[in-house]
């Protein structure tokens, strides 16, 4: 009996340390956005969550199919192209820190992290005018 009670304690104290040392998703998400700064050149400080790199992304696009639909196509496909580029550079392997994440959000938080490293953002957010001054270079 003893010895039971001693496993089963054993077991509950490892299953809780276990617990409590496991990070939140928000938590993994800032950790692969800090790994991911060095394979994309971007700002230390640019740790968006998830959500903001939805948001960043979703600006980006949007940007694109404006660009389209106002008839600058070739610069359009010039973003598309550098940021891409930008991208596949960083996805050649997935670093540790951001293996808890979905493949939808790593996507999302790498293509995040390469606008920053092309410069096109401004306090996080994705910013158009850096963009164009950054294809004319």
């Amino acid at each position: 009996m003893r010895r039971t009670t001693t496993l089963l304690l054993t077991g509950l104290l490892l299953s809780g340390a276990a617990v409590g040392c496991s990070k939140s998703y928000a938590e993994n998400a800032k950790d692969c956005a800090t790994a991911l700064t060095e394979r994309t050149g971007g700002d230390s400080a640019d740790t968006p969550t998830v959500e903001e790199a939805e948001e960043r992304t979703d600006a980006f696009d949007k940007t694109l199919a404006d660009m389209v639909r106002s008839g600058y196509e070739d610069l359009a496909k010039k973003a598309f192209d550098k940021a891409e580029e930008k991208t596949e550079e960083s996805w050649k392997d997935r670093p540790e820190a951001c293996e808890p994440l979905s493949e939808d959000d790593y996507t999302t938080l790498l293509t995040a992290k390469a606008i920053d490293g092309l410069g096109w953002t401004d306090n996080g957010r994705f910013d158009k005018l850096k963009m164009v001054e950054g294809l004319g270079d």
